[in-house]
């Protein structure tokens, strides 16, 4: 084996083995750009862009048929407001004329019923009378 040899120490305020370099290092190029690699297109992206023109559609064909019902929504909402007002009328002329028919078959008016309950202190026994006419 031979012995190994070391180089002389060198001096305080020099570079190792001799080399010198300077305070400023020369310019270098930026650099480059990496090449962008084209990405795979996303399935939801794909699907959204053939829904689109599908639902632009529906809007579209909803509004053409919306103008082709415009004259039968309209006598539809008149019939239903005449509905309403035959409910309310009838909500109404029922009842009267059912309290007219009971008056005149009986041959009187309607039945009058008093009552009166008399109560003494707060917990006293009620009294009372019932009188029909």
């Amino acid at each position: 084996m031979k012995p190994r040899t070391r180089s002389p120490p060198s001096p305080p305020n020099s570079p190792p083995r001799g080399i010198r370099t300077l305070a400023y290092t020369p310019e270098q190029p930026p650099p480059a750009q990496p090449v962008p690699v084209a990405q795979p297109i996303p399935a939801w992206a794909k699907t959204t862009a053939l829904l689109t023109p599908t639902i632009g559609g529906g809007i579209a064909a909803a509004g053409i048929g919306l103008s082709y019902a415009a004259p039968g929504l309209i006598a539809m909402s008149e019939a239903l407001w005449a509905a309403v007002a035959l409910i309310a009328a009838a909500a109404i002329g029922v009842p009267m004329l059912l309290r007219i028919g009971r008056t005149s078959a009986a041959g009187k008016g309607s039945t009058h019923i008093t009552q009166n309950i008399t109560a003494s202190g707060m917990f006293g026994k009620a009294n009372g009378t019932i009188n029909h006419r």
